[in-house]
């Protein structure tokens, strides 16, 4: 079997979710090429696992500060050039398309008729899960910006709908809690960042961030520049995460029972309704803004229990060369048994 697997790369969630399925599906009879989309592609870092990947302009959203800019939005993508990259996207020789919200190879695979089956967060929402925000222009994204003929929807709970637990990538480190919290705002500003974590000067933080180039020592914060593996080691390391309102940073907290404190993106429903559902769930907590006093609150929180999630990857790879696509029913009760929340969950 051949295997297109396009994934959009506006976000680090997605190309995450992909690693583990690249690691799942090497080790079964197929062969996989990847596409990536929504970034340029000397943006991309640490894309060692997916070989030599194809990098398309595709469609993606502009944040400014915080918030998605919706007026940048329009005028950065070119509908032109997009419909140019679909006609142009040769899916011949392809058995099966996997797509991860990546419109260029959905949208290809649904002129050429190439079955296509989507594995996302975003699949969630076309069932009834909590969401907060959204209006219809959400709806019309979910479900037309990268159309697919099945759909594996991932969450953190079931919430009695046909979804699957969240794929989570981690490497193999030691778990340990150290006393730094470990930051990833990609979507703030910097020195805004650094102005609000300056005041917490009995506490040390290790900031991620795409603006920043060299490692720097700021007080009581060091300042790294995007890399996969240093993340992952950080990660394992920290006492606690602060993040943006995504999916998979989160759901890797979760499972390495990092305490966990999300500023959703401003203007985006799905990070809005992630950080409801986690604070619904008990499983983290949220702030609107750079809040010094929700910070200072959560910094005073106790540990967190870990989430256990099984091979959900794994399992998929396996389901996928199956064949049968129509019914994941069996899948979704097999993975949802294995799960195992803290005593604290509200669910």
């Amino acid at each position: 079997m051949r295997i297109l697997y396009g994934v959009q790369g506006t976000g680090n969630g997605h190309i995450a979710r992909a690693r583990a399925m690249c690691q799942a599906l090497k080790s079964h009879n197929v062969e996989v090429d990847y596409l990536f989309s929504g970034r340029d592609k000397d943006k991309f870092f640490s894309m060692e696992p997916f070989g030599d990947y194809m990098t398309r302009r595709g469609v993606s959203f502009v944040t400014q500060n915080g918030k998605v800019n919706y007026i940048k939005t329009a005028l950065s993508n070119s509908f032109t050039s997009f419909i140019r990259e679909v006609k142009q996207l040769d899916l011949s020789g392809y058995d099966l398309v996997i797509n991860d919200f990546e419109p260029v190879s959905a949208w290809a695979a649904k002129r050429q008729n190439i079955a296509t089956v989507s594995i996302s967060h975003q699949n969630a929402f076309l069932f009834d899960v909590p969401q907060k925000g959204s209006n219809w222009l959400d709806d019309t994204v979910i479900q037309h910006f990268a159309p697919s003929q099945y759909q594996l929807g991932l969450h953190w709970y079931h919430f009695d709908q046909p979804i699957l637990p969240p794929i989570v990538h981690t490497v193999g480190h030691d778990v340990t809690m150290e006393d730094f919290v470990l930051v990833y705002l990609p979507f703030e500003n910097t020195q805004a960042i650094i102005d609000v974590l300056l005041r917490f000067s009995s506490h040390k933080f290790i900031c991620y961030h795409p603006d920043v180039s060299e490692c720097q020592h700021i007080e009581n914060m060091v300042l790294k520049p995007l890399s996969h593996e240093q993340f992952q080691t950080d990660l394992h390391r920290c006492g606690g995460v602060i993040a943006n309102g995504g999916f998979e940073l989160p759901s890797e907290a979760l499972s390495l029972g990092k305490k966990l404190l999300v500023k959703p993106l401003d203007g985006q429903f799905e990070q809005l309704s992630n950080a409801a559902t986690l604070e619904s769930l008990g499983l983290g907590h949220s702030m609107d803004f750079l809040d010094a006093s929700a910070i200072r609150k959560w910094l005073d929180e106790n540990q967190a229990e870990r989430v256990f999630y099984p091979d959900v990857a794994g399992e998929i790879a396996s389901w996928l060369l199956q064949g049968n696509w129509v019914c994941s029913k069996d899948l979704q009760r097999r993975l949802w048994e294995k799960v195992d929340f803290p005593s604290y969950a509200a669910i």
